[in-house]
């Protein structure tokens, strides 16, 4: 059994849903010798105000309709919120984080990630302002 990681910063993003499937697929190629081909991906956001998901990766209004729920389960401006320093995004965007995740396991199979035709893997980024959230690191771990 072999462990292979690396830790990918991924650019600042607009507050919304991105796929970021093709720049985890490109580290997982240069991180793995080429005779490893099952195993298990492991991705770990080190970020408390952004998350990830796997869902649609052909329709964007997937992620954009996604985008108006959480606002709506998670809204910003609320009174009752204590945790406002950052703004007014800033506890929202926690509550999204705790909701999604911050992390997620795939299959590696045949040296590549194992998803449906139809998936992709999404970071989630809840905040508005690039002071606060900006370039975001993925600590990629590979079981082979």
């Amino acid at each position: 059994m072999s462990y292979y990681q690396t830790t990918l910063t991924l650019p600042a993003y607009a507050r919304g849903i991105h796929i970021i499937t093709p720049k985890v697929e490109e580290a997982i190629s240069q991180l793995l010798p080429h005779s490893d081909k099952v195993g298990l991906v492991h991705l770990f956001l080190l970020h408390t105000s952004a998350s990830l998901a796997i869902n649609e990766n052909a329709d964007p209004e997937v992620r954009l309709d996604t985008e108006d729920w959480l606002n709506k389960i998670a809204p910003e401006d609320q009174p009752e919120y204590r945790h406002t320093l950052e703004g007014s995004d800033d506890l929202p965007a926690h509550l999204k984080s705790m909701m999604l995740g911050v992390s997620l396991t795939i299959p590696l199979v045949d040296g590549g990630l194992g998803l449906g035709m139809w998936q992709g893997i999404y970071l989630c980024e809840h905040r508005d302002l690039q002071e606060y959230g900006g370039q975001r690191k993925l600590v990629i771990t590979v079981n082979t």
